[in-house]
């Protein structure tokens, strides 16, 4: 993914929240799967990466109530559950871009030796 990649508009209203990037791509999250993809401090542990969040303790219809930019390298969610501290890389959120040819690729990707 090239760096300069950045979104040009983030819908929260629906059931998911929508990418609409600048270079064309739209992106489609389910609002919870966000919320478990957090990599702040509390929910993943520093050093190790190990997640410290428990699914279980966050509830199925978490949604994001508001949104804002970072900088211009990353977006920050402010959930229904209060959590506020992730921070979402452009970058990592195309990396866990759910379309079908997203999907695709890091499907071929992961096939093809190194």
């Amino acid at each position: 993914m090239q760096e300069d990649i950045r979104p040009k508009e983030v819908d929260i209203s629906g059931e998911q929240v929508i990418v609409l990037w600048d270079d064309g791509h739209r992106s489609i999250y389910p609002h919870r799967l966000l919320r478990l993809r957090c990599q702040c401090a509390n929910c993943v542990e520093e050093m190790t990466g190990r997640q410290r969040l428990n699914p279980d303790q966050v509830a199925q219809d978490v949604k994001a109530v508001d949104q804002m930019q970072v900088g211009s390298y990353a977006l920050q969610f402010l959930w229904s559950d209060a959590h506020y501290t992730g921070i979402y890389t452009f970058q990592f959120l195309r990396s866990i871009c759910t379309c079908i040819p997203c999907n695709q690729a890091r499907a071929a990707a992961a096939e093809t030796p190194e």
